[in-house]
């Protein structure tokens, strides 16, 4: 029996569309759902390209409801991937997914995480304070803002002549090249 992920992402979905890319003809593991708290969201385009289900949610349904748990339940998800989903996770899914919720970051953690610190953000501060380096962490999902533990970090340099754009290039192709493969041997230990 092939494992099951779900996707959680907000926005254009870059990564999410790397990981179906990666699994549609995986022989162990497949792409089972697409969820975003975003009805605009690109990402359920890309999805629907892969003909991967979709799940819209509102704030209500996330948190104070056991919907999506009962429906990830349901679907007989075994990881939860966070593909650029911004809103903190809760308890009921963090209870019922111990270690089986994990997040990519666009920086080395712990420096540039924490609540708000997203996307172009976080790119932006790290050319701000005149960085050598950066890279992305893959890491487990706990109740606080990029705090779980670091499962995986890739860095790239950062030349002077850097733009933010340069350095969001070069940490999407880290994202897009490791992701799927830090995903998938997290499922082999499962």
């Amino acid at each position: 029996m092939k494992k099951r992920i779900a996707i959680f992402a907000s926005g254009s979905g870059s990564n999410a569309q790397k990981l179906m890319e990666y699994f549609r003809y995986h022989d162990q593991a497949e792409i089972a759902l697409v969820l975003s708290n975003n009805p605009e969201a690109y990402v359920l385009q890309r999805a629907d390209n892969f003909e991967v289900p979709t799940h819209i949610f509102d704030r209500h349904e996330f948190f104070h409801t056991d919907e999506i748990v009962q429906l990830l339940d349901k679907l007989n998800i075994d990881l939860i991937v966070l593909a650029g989903f911004l809103w903190l996770v809760p308890q009921n899914l963090l209870q019922k997914y111990p270690n089986k919720i994990i997040n990519i970051h666009p920086a080395l953690l712990p420096a540039y995480g924490g609540k708000g610190m997203y996307g172009d953000r976080v790119h932006q501060a790290v050319l701000d304070a005149g960085e050598a380096e950066s890279g992305i962490s893959i890491h487990f999902v706990n109740e606080n803002f990029d705090e779980g533990e670091v499962i995986y970090q890739a860095r790239f340099r950062i030349e002077p002549e850097d733009s933010l754009e340069v350095i969001k290039f070069k940490g999407q192709q880290l994202e897009h090249q490791h992701y799927p493969k830090v995903v998938e041997n997290l499922l082999k230990k499962m």
